[in-house]
């Protein structure tokens, strides 16, 4: 996110929070908080990733599903937030797979 809201890390651990025009605060505090803090994931995970995610890159999910033993599964042309009747019908059919 501070990438596309074109903020280094320098300048935000100078204004400490960012407002960006996406509507997401970006927070200094925050960013050391996760840094501090990795996640340590112990239960079984399964992620379901569109593949035109314009929020997460797949680099990213694909490091975490690696880091936490997740399975990975990626709809083709699926966006971050699935909406669309297809998206749905694609998530359904995915959360009834994945719960057996």
């Amino acid at each position: 996110m501070m990438i596309w809201a074109n903020v280094t890390e320098d300048e935000l651990k100078e204004k400490k929070e960012i407002q960006t025009a996406f509507g997401e605060t970006l927070s200094w505090d925050y960013l050391c908080y996760v840094r501090k803090n990795p996640v340590t994931w112990k239960i079984p995970t399964h992620i379901l990733y569109g593949e035109k995610d314009n929020l997460t890159a797949y680099g990213t999910i694909f490091e975490f599903a690696q880091r936490t033993n997740s399975t990975l599964s990626i709809m083709k042309n699926g966006e971050h937030w699935f909406h669309t009747e297809e998206q749905m019908k694609f998530l359904d059919e995915w959360i009834s797979k994945s719960a057996k």
